[in-house]
């Protein structure tokens, strides 16, 4: 495995790579765990709050991988593309015959990444994804309005996970002609009692976009701040011993 500058030395902070970064909502949670951080988004992303390379994601690491370049990051963190096997694709979608058809790129992803030689963590929600559910994390356990749980395949390194939390109520909306109330705010589509951008922000955590598309995509920053504080204390504890 390629040993990593993973502890910060002189007051340099850990590089960490942010795959299909979309409009940083992972990003950010890193940068406050204490990563410096470069993004990949095949997407314009003006909102994305740190420096980033637009194009292909597969590509761009498959070219850090060749280069050599690889090696400046410590960790890296993949958020592919998950609507083909979340769970509203595989249940209402696609039993009523709506959406598209959508790539699943979750093992390409992970055979490069294991080429790389650095711990990492793949992320998807809910659903059929085919990876491991080393870490299922949720809205509630950080005090958010929103339950949004994903799932982290982690390698490398092993992280522990969080007791669930139970939730307090229902997400607020319309459900098949009917308006349930409740704590939390759906993070997710338009219509049916969805909430306002405004609402959306509060709910998640994430100030820095008022694009709906990239709230509804986007990973609360409280959870990756969650796996890379967990990821740096792994490392002094593996360093001190």
């Amino acid at each position: 495995m390629t040993q990593p500058t993973d502890i910060r030395r002189d007051g340099e902070q850990p590089l960490l790579l942010d795959l299909f970064s979309c409009a940083g909502g992972a990003a950010m949670g890193y940068a406050r765990a204490g990563f410096t951080v470069h993004g990949c988004d095949i997407a314009h992303r003006p909102n994305y709050p740190f420096p980033y390379h637009r194009g292909d994601a597969l590509r761009y690491l498959a070219h850090l991988i060749a280069t050599g370049e690889i090696r400046r990051y410590a960790f890296v963190h993949a958020s592919p593309p998950c609507q083909a096997k979340n769970t509203l694709t595989v249940g209402t979608n696609r039993s009523r015959g709506w959406g598209g058809t959508h790539v699943d790129l979750v093992a390409p992803t992970r055979n490069l990444l294991d080429r790389t030689g650095l711990p990492y963590v793949i992320e998807q929600p809910n659903g059929q994804a085919e990876i491991r559910k080393d870490l299922t994390l949720c809205g509630e356990m950080y005090g958010l309005r929103v339950i949004r749980h994903r799932n982290f395949e982690v390698s490398g390194w092993t992280a522990a996970q969080p007791v669930h939390v139970p939730h307090r109520g229902r997400v607020r909306g319309y459900r098949h002609g009917r308006f349930y109330d409740g704590p939390y705010v759906a993070a997710y589509g338009n219509g049916g009692g969805k909430p306002t951008i405004s609402e959306l922000q509060a709910a998640l955590g994430i100030t820095w976009t008022d694009v709906r598309e990239e709230l509804t995509e986007a990973i609360p920053p409280a959870y990756s701040e969650h796996i890379g504080r967990a990821y740096l204390a792994s490392r002094a504890l593996g360093v001190a011993a």
